[in-house]
């Protein structure tokens, strides 16, 4: 079988070079590039992709050998049907090594078309570094790099503030944008850059803060073969995820009509503040697995997909969104049912093999970011607690002892944790403290809650009595009393 290169698509079109993306990798592939090819296909942005290698190690090796083509493999539920799409990308026009390439990266500068940048350096990427240098060897942090790509921009084109750029950071940490705009602005001040690109900086370039959600599971190994054998030819790139996708970005006019997303179906959304969406993604997608994983566990399940199949356990997840969660966000409930329909339908996405036990790691942690604000919001305004999320909490105190029904769970969270946890629960097992004394010990440990708990009016006696139910009648038949 032909391996995929350009003599497998001989009526490759060439477009102009617009974007240019720090990061190859599976992600960024599946998301940004796909949604570019969609831009393509579907409107006049004909546009391609330079792809810089922002790190020291590795080459891009089949990048390049594939001439930049790949094979995007999407499936999921949408509106309770299965669909399963297969793309072949051909927008990625060249791959650049940064330390390597270095002159070949500077030069991209000078690309007349180039107007948007994009990056995924992971969490860690968008940092300040004081040992990197403006002169000589590459230097090593992101941010330090895109400093003297865009001065030597800003230099080539005369300070013209009509060849700024867009830039679309999808570091996955909060307001990625203005971030990583002051960390540029730092380096700029570091090496005493003249104030004039300074203020060409912020006066010709957009910093957009964006907030990404897709997930991508890379190369499909169990069923590589087969999709190879469909598509006629060999694709050492193939990358699969789920057919969900969500970009929300914090941007201007200018930006959002220069990227035509409004003229596709892509899931794109323009904001003027990103911090809303942000906490619906946090109070229910994220909300909705730390709350599912000791539940679905205790009830004998082990993948999201079963508990999603699972009477009870689902029940209990789509009750705790809709008529908790959701009720504590300022959206229209037309936007917040919508957005419970699709993480209803990732969940039930039957080739995303998600085991909730990999989900568990720092559950307590998890639960004071994403369920404890709920918790408290809901009780505020409701006068009474959201019984779904404190029968989440009980039952995830259960789960940190580490063992039920004789089967020993494998718990991964700070070691101070699991150690005050364990002593607990030894206690208890020892007959030296009661369950209710337990459950006052944990919830007014404020080193793993940030506060005591037991000061929120009748959630310890809530917790104590769910728990002495999942110990007596096991997970559904507790579910059943909701």
């Amino acid at each position: 079988m032909q391996i995929l290169n350009h003599t497998t698509v001989p009526n490759r079109v060439q477009r102009p070079l617009k974007v240019m993306q720090f990061g190859g990798g599976n992600f960024l592939r599946a998301f940004v590039d796909w949604m570019v090819h969609v831009l393509n296909q579907e409107t006049d942005f004909n546009g391609d992709i330079a792809i810089i290698k922002p790190t020291a190690g590795g080459d891009y090796a089949e990048l390049k050998e594939q001439d930049g083509l790949f094979t995007v493999v999407l499936d999921g539920i949408k509106n309770g049907e299965l669909v399963a799409e297969k793309t072949l990308v051909t927008e990625v026009q060249q791959v650049i090594h940064s330390y390597n390439e270095w002159a070949t990266y500077l030069k991209l500068a000078e690309t007349e078309d180039l107007r948007f940048i994009v990056s995924n350096t992971t969490e860690a990427g968008i940092k300040f570094n004081a040992e990197d240098k403006f002169n000589g060897e590459p230097p090593k942090e992101f941010p330090a790099k895109l400093t003297i790509w865009l001065y030597h921009r800003y230099k080539h084109f005369k300070a013209d503030t009509s060849k700024g750029c867009i830039l679309l950071p999808c570091e996955l940490i909060e307001d990625n944008g203005t971030a990583l705009q002051q960390t540029v602005l730092q380096y700029a001040d570091h090496w005493e850059l003249e104030e004039d690109f300074k203020n060409w900086i912020l006066a010709a370039n957009h910093f957009c803060s964006t907030l990404v959600d897709r997930i991508v599971s890379g190369y499909p190994s169990d069923r590589a073969n087969e999709i190879e054998q469909e598509l006629g030819y060999k694709d050492e790139l193939l990358v699969a995820g789920e057919y969900y996708h969500s970009w929300v970005i914090q941007a201007n006019e200018t930006v959002q009509k220069e990227l035509p997303f409004a003229q596709t179906d892509l899931n794109v959304e323009f904001v003027n503040d990103l911090a809303p969406y942000r906490e619906m993604k946090v109070r229910i997608l994220n909300g909705a697995h730390t709350s599912m994983v000791p539940v679905g566990y205790l009830a004998g399940i082990r993948f999201v997909k079963e508990a999603m199949e699972n009477k009870e356990v689902s029940h209990f997840v789509e009750s705790l969104l809709l008529e908790e969660a959701a009720k504590t966000l300022d959206f229209p409930d037309d936007v917040k049912n919508k957005f419970v329909a699709d993480v209803l339908d990732r969940f039930r996405n039957p080739l995303l093999k998600h085991q909730l036990i990999s989900i568990s790691l720092n559950s307590t942690s998890k639960f004071v970011a994403r369920l404890l604000p709920t918790l408290k919001d809901y009780n505020n305004a409701q006068g009474k607690l959201p019984k779904r999320i404190v029968f989440g909490l009980s039952a995830m105190l259960r789960f940190y002892k580490g063992e039920f029904n004789g089967e020993s769970i494998a718990l991964n969270d700070d070691k101070q944790v699991l150690h005050f946890f364990a002593s607990e629960w030894q206690k208890v097992d020892e007959g030296t403290s009661s369950l209710s004394t337990f459950t006052n010990n944990v919830l007014k440990n404020a080193s793993i809650w940030g506060e005591d708990l037991t000061q929120i009016n009748g959630l310890e006696n809530s917790v104590s009595t769910n728990i002495e139910c999942i110990e007596t009648e096991g997970v559904a038949a507790c579910l059943n009393k909701l």
